[in-house]
């Protein structure tokens, strides 16, 4: 089985969020078990140039978007045991960012478009073609309309994961034509509610499409959560399914971190994770208290985080709570801002620091004892699954992956704290809960060793995955596709255009 994974972003050429994590990861985990995958991502500036000697030239394509044709280099590289295409047009990516331009609709269907164009120029026909979020959601439409009927291209499969649902690619109608490339009798594979909407046009198309938890896959069907693509995913729930992601338990691993001051495991933290207590406290500025106990988080600082529920109840904590509290972050201005307040009133009780620093958050992660995470949403969310990792225990929200990989440990068995009603009280309750279990030290210690022994590697996920493969090959005759007489008319279409 062959699987091309294409995603916006992949470690370790260039991340800003979940996805670049979980396309650095997952594509290595499906190796590991034979599958044959690689990944495709566009070419940005600013990855660093010493992954840019790593790249050897492959080709040099010429792409269509909509009437006109763009040149599209082909660069590749090899990371983790994985191949990566690399697509290079800097017209498109010689940018400082990654995302937030005034045409990323057209940037991104380049993107889309090539990954299908680099197909017959590069050696690997795949199964399965896997796309990510809006950025390549076109890939599927693509795929359908235009190339599944070409010599070369026969028997692909696509799969479309949505790893936030709040981005969806939505543009003006007026796109179809001049960016997106469709003709209008495919329209209404991207219409949704009057606007042209990238990621509704991969959930038409794909053969199956995925969230990043099974809990997700449930809450998106629901109008709260599908920031209005609830009506489209009920119809093609038949589709939709959640895997929960993994973390990469060898970036993340207290046994041989070197951003942590003292590495420990679950059969020896008791008293090396007490040092990297010390040491976090002394790096805030708190008093040295072995004894009390230390909560943080490391977030961006915006609303779905649950950060209006910390706001409304951290005075009333930190005033009767015997407790320390260190933040990790930036966002929004209302939030820096109350922090910044917090921690000026509680100078003996909490520490902040705004931004973000990869080493001081692994540091805060082996240092603290408790890690909050009250979101709103959260599709997947990883530093609930790192704070395992390292012996911190969680409390969250359960909502998405935080009730998919969070279980509350009244019952003796669980791995954390957990609330589910989206209020600031029920919240507070659960942290004196949770307060109350870190002064019982014994049943401390085995909450501890518990949650460090959680297995959240990207083993599992990988294997679910290889299974969702299997079953959209072996169930494709089964699987709606769209009518051949749209199918042969968007292909005729599309080869006047080239012509």
């Amino acid at each position: 089985m062959k699987v091309l994974y294409v995603a916006s972003e992949a470690l370790p050429f260039k991340a800003s969020g979940g996805l670049g994590d979980v396309a650095g990861s997952l594509p290595q985990a499906l190796r590991k078990r034979l599958i044959g995958a690689r990944v495709v991502m566009p070419l940005y500036d600013t990855i660093g140039q010493e992954l840019k000697d790593t790249m050897k030239f492959v080709t040099s394509i010429s792409v269509p978007v909509a009437w006109r044709r763009q040149y599209c280099g082909v660069f590749e590289a090899k990371a983790g045991g994985v191949i990566y295409y690399l697509l290079d047009n800097q017209y498109y990516f010689k940018r400082d960012g990654l995302y937030g331009y005034y045409d990323d609709a057209e940037r991104f269907a380049f993107f889309a478009r090539a990954v299908l164009e680099i197909i017959p120029h590069i050696d690997f026909k795949p199964d399965i073609i896997h796309c990510n979020d809006w950025q390549s959601a076109l890939t599927p439409v693509y795929y359908n309309t235009l190339y599944a009927n070409r010599p070369g291209f026969e028997n692909i499969k696509t799969v479309f994961t949505i790893h936030n649902i709040q981005y969806q690619g939505t543009y003006g109608m007026d796109l179809l034509g001049d960016v997106v490339g469709l003709p209008e009798s495919c329209a209404s594979l991207v219409e949704y509610d009057g606007d042209c909407n990238f990621m509704k046009g991969a959930i038409e198309c794909a053969d199956r499409v995925t969230t990043v938890s099974p809990s997700y896959a449930n809450e998106i069907l629901d109008p709260w959560y599908s920031h209005g693509l609830d009506i489209i995913l009920n119809q093609r729930s038949w589709k939709l399914s959640g895997i929960l992601n993994g973390i990469d338990t060898i970036l993340y691993n207290p046994e041989t971190d070197k951003d942590i001051e003292v590495n420990y495991t679950a059969e020896d933290f008791e008293e090396k994770k007490a040092i990297n207590k010390e040491k976090l406290q002394e790096y805030f500025g708190l008093p040295v208290r072995p004894d009390v106990p230390v909560m943080g988080m490391v977030t961006r600082l915006v609303g779905h985080k649950g950060l209006d529920l910390v706001k409304a109840v951290l005075d009333e904590l930190l005033a009767t709570e015997d407790i320390q509290f260190v933040v990790l972050g930036s966002g929004e201005w209302q939030y820096e801002s109350f922090f910044k307040e917090m921690a000026d009133k509680y100078p003996d009780k909490m520490g902040l620091k705004i931004g973000f620093i990869p080493s001081l958050s692994k540091k805060i992660y082996a240092g603290c004892d408790l890690f909050l995470m009250p979101s709103k949403s959260e599709p997947c969310g990883l530093s609930q699954m790192i704070s395992l990792r390292y012996g911190t225990v969680p409390i969250v929200r359960e909502t998405g992956g935080l009730r998919d990989s969070i279980k509350d440990s009244g019952d003796g068995e669980g791995n954390g704290f957990t609330f589910s009603t989206y209020n600031a009280h029920d919240m507070l309750y659960t942290i004196k809960r949770a307060i109350s279990g870190y002064a019982n030290k014994e049943g401390w210690n085995i909450l501890v060793k518990r949650a460090m022994e959680c297995d959240n590697s990207w083993g599992k996920s990988a294997n679910e995955y290889i299974r969702l493969y299997k079953e959209v090959l072996k169930n494709y005759n089964k699987l709606k596709r769209l009518p051949r007489q749209r199918e042969a008319f968007c292909t005729y279409f599309a080869l006047i255009l080239i012509i």
